[in-house]
């Protein structure tokens, strides 16, 4: 909970990424709060007002789980919203002639999206949905210390500079409009 809390108000990209990264570790516990208090809050080094706050949280996010129908699979409906909020910001950058920069990027990696999507079982899926699966799979390969290609680590690059200057441009327009 303190690490989205901290994550929403800097990056909204490393936000969805690590909200990503609960609901799996919500899944690893079997959805099972007591082995998630046990088994995972009780390593952090937190008070125990934070660890019960953090369990609460964790709670909150197993019901809306189960209620959502996402204990085997997929996203919570907070984390959808997210993704479409990026998304919509995303087609506006592209629309205004304000953005060029914005523009030169999306076009340099426009490739990298195309590849991923013919490579992918979802060819529908929204291009920055492919940026954020892109993104969220190497980093579980990462963590299973898994070989990633050289071609591969290119163009996460690429796809991380392009999601960083949308995260930037999301953190701008929440401060002041920039439309």
């Amino acid at each position: 909970m303190f690490i989205a809390q901290e994550l929403r108000k800097k990056n909204i990209a490393e936000y969805l990424l690590y909200m990503w990264q609960v609901e799996d570790t919500i899944r690893a516990f079997g959805c099972s709060l007591s082995r998630i208090k046990r088994e995972y809050v009780e390593r952090f080094d937190y008070s125990d007002e934070q660890k019960e706050d953090e369990v609460d949280w964790f709670g909150n996010l197993i019901r809306m789980m189960n209620e959502e129908g996402c204990r085997e699979q997929g996203h919570l409906q907070i984390n959808k919203v997210t993704m479409q909020t990026l998304i919509e910001l995303h087609q506006q950058l592209l629309s205004s002639p304000k953005f060029p920069f914005y523009n030169t990027a999306y076009y340099k990696v426009l490739p990298f999206i195309v590849e991923l999507r013919n490579r992918g079982a979802n060819k529908e899926e929204n291009e920055i949905e492919t940026c954020f699966n892109s993104l969220y799979g190497v980093m579980m390969l990462r963590l299973q210390k898994k070989e990633i290609t050289p071609n591969t680590q290119h163009a996460v690059k690429e796809i991380s500079t392009f999601i960083g200057m949308l995260s930037d441009y999301y953190k701008k327009d929440k401060e002041e409009s920039i439309f």
